[in-house]
């Protein structure tokens, strides 16, 4: 069975993209924080789709070790590996006047250095094969300043840019990479919110498109897919 591994993968983006890629016939391996996350996904999973193999690793992935680790898991899972998705990350709002010191340092390590040593690890896997497509959730954020966007914005201008140089480096290849830069998704850091649910996009709309780029020839790469609730960004 075809194989995809996706961070942050037990709600919103994350969930919904491994529910997508399950639902095509493709075993995962996914990892979060929580184990009991983990443990509430699986056992849904186990349930819709009897058939498919997930791995599933508790690990924080700010933590250099923990990427090196979850990477070490999968590669000793598989053999091969056909879709990367490196969606894990976390919001915090900001201006790089008065946020918190050390909130760049957190967030980068999470949002952008997760994502450097996942795919490193991973891509001698994907040469040796020559065929993958890697995926980097990126954001509305990597393409322009906004109020309060402070350090998290700063982390996913970065994603961007490790998009652009990955892609580069791998286009004699035939592995392709490209940038999801989603608005406004409804998930759990909306609910409460006042803004209703009809307002923001829906997490499978992310998921339909992330597959929708992973199922073109062999010859065409979606570089960069920017997303917004049709009313726009909030």
């Amino acid at each position: 069975m075809p194989y995809a591994v996706i961070t942050g993968a037990t709600q919103g983006i994350g969930k919904a993209i491994a529910d997508k890629f399950l639902s095509q016939g493709f075993n995962i391996a996914i990892c979060a924080r929580s184990s009991a996350d983990l443990d509430k996904v699986k056992n849904e999973w186990a349930a819709k789709y009897a058939s498919r193999k997930v791995l599933a690793v508790a690990a924080d992935l700010s933590d250099k070790a923990a990427c090196f680790d979850f990477a070490a898991q999968v590669l000793n899972d598989t053999t091969t590996i056909d879709v990367l998705i490196n969606n894990a990350g976390t919001y915090f709002p900001g201006s790089l006047a008065d946020e918190p010191d050390g909130q760049l340092e957190q967030l980068m390590n999470l949002n952008l250095y997760s994502a450097y040593n996942i795919t490193r690890k991973l891509l001698p896997a994907f040469k040796l094969q020559n065929s993958g497509h890697i995926f980097n959730m990126c954001s509305v954020a990597s393409l322009k300043a906004y109020p309060n966007g402070g350090a998290y914005s700063i982390t996913k201008y970065a994603l961007m840019g490790f998009s652009d140089n990955l892609r580069e480096e791998l286009m004699q290849t035939n592995i392709k990479v490209t940038a999801m830069s989603p608005g406004a998704v409804y998930s759990r850091s909306w609910q409460g919110s006042g803004v209703p649910e009809s307002r923001i996009m829906q997490a499978s709309d992310v998921a339909d498109m992330v597959w929708a780029a992973y199922k073109l020839s062999p010859q065409a790469c979606v570089e960069h897919i920017t997303l917004r609730p049709q009313l726009g960004d909030l």
